[in-house]
């Protein structure tokens, strides 16, 4: 479960920019920082600086999940082949609580992690309630009965700020497949997303 509880816009504003698009971020308002210092004018960041931002957004942006499981897959993605920003993108995309936020079975990415632990959420038929749990290529993810039936689910499906990206299939209004793992340019992020600066910091 992810630590953060309230306060989920302050990310946003802390990286000054809207990384979920959402339509209510205060970044659409105030670009600067929170807090009284928040509009101070910044100096120019060290590399470090930049590396170490490149991660907290990324990280942030799949719902803020914690350091141990986001250097977790850092290190698988650096011993698959292939360049390891792409496999991190990859595997953060594969996490079931990601492919229901993917589905717009849930508005935000926190409310689908929810949504995954209280057990609303079944894969191949069978219930599962861990967000983290990777999803393969040609699985199904589906909704509970129940959960096709609430308020929070339905106000997902209707948003338009976001689409249903092409490796994720409907079937139906309840049901997805997971047909591939995609590369980083077909992740519908809405800011720039660097994970190269993100393998940069690991790898110092």
């Amino acid at each position: 479960m992810s630590k953060r509880h309230s306060a989920k816009h302050k990310l946003d504003r802390r990286m000054g920019e809207n990384i979920w698009g959402r339509p209510k971020s205060p970044v659409n308002k105030r670009e600067y920082g929170p807090g009284q210092h928040g509009q101070r004018r910044k100096g120019k960041m060290s590399d470090f600086g930049i590396q170490l931002r490149a991660k907290q957004k990324l990280k942030g942006y799949y719902g803020d999940i914690t350091e141990k499981q986001f250097k977790r897959s850092y290190e698988d993605a650096s011993r698959m082949k292939g360049d390891t920003g792409q496999n991190l993108i990859g595997l953060l995309e594969m996490r079931l609580d990601m492919i229901v936020y993917r589905a717009k079975f849930a508005p935000t990415i926190f409310a689908a992690r929810q949504l995954v632990n209280h057990g609303h959420v079944r894969v191949n038929g069978e219930k599962c309630n861990i967000g983290s749990r990777r999803i393969k290529v040609g699985e199904e993810v589906s909704l509970s009965t129940k959960a096709q039936e609430m308020a929070l689910v339905m106000e997902a499906q209707s948003l338009s700020e976001r689409d249903i990206p092409d490796y994720v299939v409907p079937d139906g209004a309840s049901k997805i497949t997971f047909t591939r793992v995609p590369q980083l340019d077909e992740v519908p992020y809405p800011v720039k997303m660097e994970p190269n600066l993100v393998v940069e910091f690991y790898s110092r």
